[in-house]
């Protein structure tokens, strides 16, 4: 088992009850394909650095969690397609 750092920045139109939707739905990928979440640190609205699909700011959420090698690129394949995700990124912790 490997240990990742999931950074996800979602859309800040959302609405709280569509936020945390969209959060469960990332925890719920992350769990189907054999991992476990550790924590999720909630940074809040921040600026982006340059605009993205017509935004100047955005959600930021970092999970941090434990799952096999071949889990990220399943996580990364629907988490792509979700609307309310801006910007995504699944790293390594190297211990």
């Amino acid at each position: 088992m490997n240990k990742y750092e999931f950074a996800v920045v979602f859309a800040p139109s959302l609405e709280e009850e569509a936020k945390n939707a969209a959060l469960e739905k990332v925890q719920g990928y992350i769990t189907r394909f054999g991992g476990t979440v550790e924590k999720v640190d909630e940074w809040g609205k921040r600026k982006l650095a340059y605009e993205i699909s017509k935004f100047n700011e955005g959600l930021y959420y970092f999970i941090t969690f434990t799952a096999d090698a071949s889990a990220p690129a399943e996580i990364e394949s629907r988490v792509r397609i979700m609307d309310s995700v801006i910007r995504y990124l699944i790293t390594k912790v190297e211990e």
